[in-house]
């Protein structure tokens, strides 16, 4: 057995709507109706450029989720990381949008970062190699 890589992350969602409006306007993904959910389940699968879910949005669920959501926390996940492209176009979508984020031009090797942080308080890294 091995592993071939990240399948995708699920976020919960304070406010399903902002954080699903977040990635679709911020990061230019599309999101959609979760295929096959069960009734009563509210959620969205957010779209790379590829066409493949990799972030799964769902509504809070205090039955499921406890008391956590919206307490200023992701738990112990620090950040996710997506390698994107197009650094100077997020740096103008950001700036544009008045979104808070920060620019890591890194001292060393070939890769330039901005963090953003989404609705939920989840810290994006997105990573934008170059060559």
């Amino acid at each position: 057995m091995r592993v071939n890589g990240l399948n995708h992350v699920n976020i919960v969602a304070s406010d399903l709507e902002k954080t699903v409006q977040f990635y679709e306007s911020v990061l230019g993904m599309r999101a959609a109706e979760i295929p096959m959910a069960p009734a009563g389940f509210s959620g969205r699968w957010i779209y790379d450029e590829a066409e493949q879910p990799i972030i799964h949005v769902q509504a809070y669920n205090p039955e499921r989720h406890g008391e956590t959501v919206g307490k200023d926390t992701t738990g112990p996940i620090d950040h996710v990381a997506l390698t994107c492209s197009d650094f100077d176009g997020m740096v103008r979508r950001c700036e544009d949008l008045g979104l808070e984020h920060r620019i890591n031009d890194r001292q060393f090797g070939d890769l330039r970062q901005v963090f953003v942080t989404d609705p939920d308080n989840v810290l994006l890294e997105l990573n934008f190699p170059e060559g």
